[in-house]
């Protein structure tokens, strides 16, 4: 038996991990801050590996970064959607920015 622990759907428990409607509309953020799981995949994505993560957004543990890792491995279609609605479209971004990418 896994030491892992489990909900009743079987999904793993994310300790770190809340949803309140009050911060950006019930989007899942790591407790006690308002910072979406999604920009820490969004960073991990810059490929910056997991441990670093915390020089970036150093309000966070590495644990808080690593449980909001596994609820995007959990979660990942829910997660996709808020980086989908989130994203800043080209034609906003700034010509000589975007040229540099």
């Amino acid at each position: 038996m896994s030491s892992t622990k489990r909900d009743f759907e079987g999904v793993r428990e994310h300790p770190h991990i809340i949803t309140n409607n009050q911060i950006l509309g019930g989007e899942p953020i790591i407790k006690n801050t308002r910072t979406p799981v999604r920009a820490i995949v969004e960073v991990w994505r810059l490929g910056t590996h997991p441990e670093n993560i915390p020089n970036h957004l150093p309000h966070l543990s590495l644990r808080q970064v690593f449980d909001a890792l596994n609820y995007y491995n959990d979660h990942q279609e829910e997660i996709e959607k808020y980086i989908e609605e989130n994203r800043i479209p080209n034609r906003l971004i700034d010509p000589l920015t975007h040229a540099t990418q």
